[in-house]
């Protein structure tokens, strides 16, 4: 079986597929036309965020058996399609999931403490104590959107604090020890902190919205790790504004390409409306690049998952 890999993943991905008979091609530079131009000839394809994999793309696809997405969300794919096709789709939720976890608590903490603020503040001088007074994790409720392969691991990073862990999921009967699944009600009726962990669909779209955030009966901090649509953005800074949110903890971005790339050219954003600007300049934010499922040991471990999935769907490559 013939494997095309279209973006850069850890060695072993190539090298253990090698050992297990498949033949495996690399191209990280053709355009998405070059590819189409030539797919014909794979059974499978290996991508993170490259390019959509729609219905064209598939079409032209006449043998692809299967893709492997090195990461968690599938929505640059035509999922229906590929299903239609019968092209099995494999993701890897469980290699970075850990990671993300480590990183909505890091945030969260930093948030509570006044972390981004106060390292700044030293830097230029002001040993400002008070005005970096923080609050502690104690005693508050944690609401989790989304409580999938993220959710789960960002409850579980929470079980060494009294806290209270409440979790709400389109999906029936997923609460567990870390975690008490509620409806969307009561979550906004108890949470001191919103952390999502959603993937990108129809109903995530524009989820935290002036609607939604009116319908919060307490202050409160926001975490999103998850994909950067589901905030709209102008929304969140008039609460921030209001100080009906607390502070903001931000891996992803609305103005995010789909690709997660390039945000930045030259030195400067790409598009900056008036609201990203006041993100920019906040203390109560914190802005990270897309990375809570980035680190080391994840890009280990997304490649091993992927690799497992392939091999034992397709023993005699």
């Amino acid at each position: 079986m013939k494997i095309l890999h279209l973006d850069k993943n850890h060695p072993l991905l190539i090298d253990q597929l090698d050992q297990a008979g498949f033949q495996n091609d690399e191209d990280y530079t053709s355009t998405k036309a070059e590819i189409e131009d030539k797919i014909m000839q794979y059974d499978g394809i290996v991508i993170r965020s490259r390019f959509p994999v729609d219905r064209s793309f598939l079409e032209k696809a006449t043998s692809l058996k299967f893709i492997g997405r090195v990461g968690a969300g599938l929505e640059n794919i035509d999922t229906a399609f590929a299903e239609e096709r019968n092209i099995q789709l494999f993701n890897a939720p469980e290699g970075n999931r850990n990671a993300v976890g480590e990183h909505a608590l890091g945030m969260l903490l930093s948030l509570l403490n006044k972390l981004n603020s106060a390292n700044h503040k030293v830097r230029e001088g002001i040993w400002d104590r008070e005005g970096n007074r923080g609050i502690e994790l104690e005693g508050k409720t944690i609401g989790i959107i989304g409580y999938g392969n993220m959710g789960n691991a960002f409850a579980k990073k929470l079980q060494g604090f009294d806290v209270d862990v409440l979790c709400y999921d389109i999906q029936k009967d997923v609460g567990n020890e870390f975690a008490r699944q509620v409806n969307l009600v009561e979550l906004q009726q108890k949470a001191d902190v919103i952390s999502l962990h959603t993937p990108l669909t129809n109903l995530t779209i524009g989820l935290i919205n002036n609607e939604f955030i009116a319908k919060m009966k307490k202050k409160f901090w926001l975490i999103n790790t998850a994909r950067g649509k589901s905030v709209v953005t102008k929304d969140l800074v008039n609460a921030l504004k209001s100080r009906k949110i607390l502070g903001a903890g931000l891996d992803v971005l609305e103005y995010e390409t789909s690709s997660f790339e390039n945000f930045f050219k030259e030195g400067e954003a790409i598009y900056l409306p008036e609201a990203f600007n006041y993100l920019l300049k906040a203390e109560n934010v914190i802005l990270s690049p897309h990375v809570a499922g980035w680190t080391v040991e994840s890009k280990v471990k997304l490649a091993q998952t992927i690799v497992n999935k392939i091999v034992k769907s397709f023993p005699k490559a």
